[in-house]
């Protein structure tokens, strides 16, 4: 991973940070920084190294400033100068949404911040100024910690294969030729591109395509996607010709690819729509993750007679892998422990994904570089040589064993050989139960809310509230409810979610409950989906009265209920607690989350307002595991976002909302998959193929590349 973050004191404020690779909890505590001293005016170095300290509580990312830069402050979150030059070089570095483009999350979008892509564009620097500060940050330290999963894995790829059923006949003298086009809309933009197209089939209202579309398959995104079908009768690629002559469109239909895995084994079957008063057939849509998406490779390595590099000791190597990149840039996915004072180390087991060494290309090069650390961060390069992941699966042989060269060391001496060797000692290869195969095996995932109604929220009927309901926008608990609750809902076959309040006055009594029904039916919580839970909140607002204190552990405790019922694997449970302030029973809270922890549950915790949130930092649980009287919680199961955060300030509420679910559904996956690991629970079983044979008319069909 490496971060770089850009004040310029000519636009004091101004932001801009590239996160580049790194692990959901680093990324998330470096947003809570930037947006933060975004707010700080004239921001000073000292200001932000202190922010950084309380907020990251990191140790091995440094902030670096550039006093000899004379009109402004450069600051780095990561000295890895090397890997940000050559991504900005590369062009990658200008394709981040913070540089204009891409993919990613926003943190400010300007012309100055788009301009600091280009060689010799910051104020009153030279393009040999900037190569001298990125120099200075390589001399700073090589490598950071990082989380290979997280940061330097691509996305899980799935693939969609396309059938449909009683297409409308729109040819006279035979059946249709269909196709289907494949179209997926941005997240900014809402516009629908074309993402590809099947082969055509000629003559068959029953067709079963064989190519099939590969996606990126994200759980914490809402990826829109809409299906054309159309009746070919020409050879010509050209669509614009077909869907101008309504004869040749045969319907439409819209769904989300989470909604695709999510359906009873990965399977949808969805009615075609698009033409008025007609029967249009169905479509069905199935998803598999592709093999190479699930192998793990578990290697040993050791060395021999590398160079001494320290004084007083011989040296403390290690190793860090990278795999290329298409440009031929490298990225970093894995580094080894430090072995101390040895020229002959022998590191312990690794494991990575084989989709973070070579992206699914076994012939793709995987460089290894050994370094010499040191303490103060500025780890001495050893040398490097390079491989492949397809001489790796070699194992134990004469083809992996490797000459450690310093290409630099190489020029200078004339008699130089190399600094050591590296070589393998053991390499298998495994693959393991992902995300996917729980879902599609069978694993419900749950949906509760649980809704702040303490009086700090203020009056609902005054436009100060954070329940004020405004007709023209939805309040920040509405938006949060929505981002989060309309992508997991996918994952839920019935859509019935159990939606709870605390902290109010209910009638007739006036009696303080901190576990209520939205819906005022204590035998049934449970609404239709996001709109049913959202009525239910306004109704609620309009009966009970805002009161308080802002306790937890009931609704934690209420939802955990329900997940030790069910440890089977079959089902499991995510909370979303929506607050504004400070938690009333932290203790109580915290033992909550302890029990529950050792159970299949997620808790999500959103806090809106402009509230002091470091208690909810504590039982976000990403640097120290929280503990309750003694006892260290069996996982990480609680993710924790200030709603300000992402807060997009040209009112694109759409865009606030992808990113507000981006961040907080990012660790539920890998959530589930500890749990389940640790219980040493398998996806059931996959049920039989569905679904009958084409119709007959398919024996005597041809298919049609277009």
């Amino acid at each position: 991973m490496f971060y770089s973050c850009t004040i310029e004191s000519i636009l004091t404020g101004c932001i801009t940070a590239w996160y580049g690779n790194c692990s959901a909890s680093d990324r998330k505590a470096l947003h809570r920084v930037v947006c933060t001293a975004q707010y700080i005016p004239g921001a000073k170095l000292p200001a932000i190294q202190d922010l950084y300290t309380r907020r990251c509580q990191r140790k091995d990312l440094k902030i670096v400033k550039d006093s000899s830069h004379p009109s402004h402050r450069l600051f780095s979150l990561l000295p890895h100068g090397k890997r940000y030059r050559s991504a900005k070089s590369s062009g990658t570095l200008a394709e981040h949404p913070c540089l204009g483009g891409g993919r990613g999350d926003t943190l400010e979008r300007d012309s100055h911040a788009a301009r600091l892509s280009e060689p010799g564009s910051w104020p009153g620097s030279s393009a040999r100024m900037e190569g001298d500060v990125m120099d200075k940050l390589d001399s700073m330290a090589a490598v950071c910690d990082f989380d290979p999963i997280a940061g330097s894995v691509p996305a899980t790829k799935v693939e969609i294969t396309v059938s449909c059923r009683d297409l409308l006949d729109r040819d006279t003298f035979s059946k249709s030729d269909p196709l289907v086009v494949l179209y997926t809309q941005g997240m900014e933009t809402k516009q629908w591109r074309e993402f590809g197209r099947t082969e055509v089939i000629d003559n068959t209202l029953n067709p079963d395509f064989v190519r099939k579309y590969i996606l990126d398959y994200f759980f914490e995104e809402k990826q829109n996607l809409r299906f054309d079908v159309y009746d070919i009768d020409s050879k010509s690629p050209d669509l614009a010709k077909h869907p101008s002559d309504i004869d040749d469109f045969l319907g439409q239909v819209f769904c989300t690819l989470g909604e695709i895995v999510g359906s009873p084994a990965s399977r949808l079957e969805k009615p075609l729509g698009g033409i008025p008063g007609k029967k249009c057939g169905t479509i069905i849509l199935s998803v598999e993750e592709l093999g190479n998406c699930r192998e793990v490779a578990t290697m040993q390595f050791c060395a021999h007679k590398l160079d001494k590099k320290d004084f007083f000791g011989k040296s403390d190597p290690f190793m860090v892998f990278y795999r290329s990149n298409e440009d031929g840039t490298f990225t970093i996915c894995h580094k080894t422990e430090v072995v101390k004072n040895t020229l002959n180390p022998v590191w312990q087991d690794i494991s990575i994904p084989v989709r973070a060494l070579c992206n699914g290309d076994f012939d793709r090069t995987i460089k290894a570089e050994v370094y010499d650390w040191d303490r103060d961060g500025s780890h001495d390069f050893i040398g490097e040589f390079t491989t492949s992941y397809r001489d790796l699966s070699r194992g134990q042989s004469q083809f992996n064993v490797y000459e450690v060269v310093n290409a630099k060391k190489k020029i200078k001496k004339k008699r130089y050989i190399n600094s050591g060797t590296v070589t393998m000692l053991s390499f298998t290869v495994e693959s393991e139960h992902t995300f996917l195969d729980y879902i599609k095996g069978g694993t419900q995932i749950h949906f509760t809310v649980a809704i702040d109604f303490t009086a700090s929220n203020g009056n609902p009927s005054q436009s100060t509230s954070l329940h004020y309901m405004n007709p023209y926008q939805m309040n920040a608990y509405a938006m949060a409810l929505k981002a989060v609750g309309e992508i997991i809902q996918d994952y839920d076959s019935d859509k019935m979610f159990p939606a709870l309040g605390f902290g109010a006055k209910l009638p007739p009594d006036g009696q303080v409950s901190h576990e209520f029904p939205l819906n005022g039916n204590t035998e049934n919580p449970y609404c239709n989906g996001m709109e049913g839970i959202l009525e239910a909140y306004h109704q609620s607002l309009k009966t009970v009265q805002l009161y308080g204190p802002t306790n937890f552990s009931p609704v934690v405790n209420h939802v955990a209920k329900y997940a030790a019922a069910v440890q089977d694997g079959s089902q499991y449970f995510v909370l979303l607690i929506i607050t504004d302030g400070v938690i009333s029973d932290m203790a109580q809270t915290k033992e909550a989350i302890v029990n529950a922890a050792k159970l299949p549950m997620s808790i999500i915790i959103v806090g809106v307002g402009h509230a002091e949130f470091d208690a909810m930092v504590e039982l976000d649980g990403d640097d120290i595991r929280i503990s309750s009287r003694g006892k260290l919680a069996e996982r990480d199961i609680v993710q924790f976002v200030p709603f300000r955060d992402y807060m997009d300030r040209t009112g694109n509420h759409v865009l606030s909302m992808a990113r507000l679910a981006k961040d907080v559904l990012a660790e539920i996956p890998e959530q589930l998959i500890l749990y389940m690991k640790s219980r040493g629970i398998k996806p059931c079983s996959l049920p039989p193929p569905y679904g009958e044979p084409g119709p007959k008319d398919q024996d005597h069909t041809q298919t049609t590349p277009i």
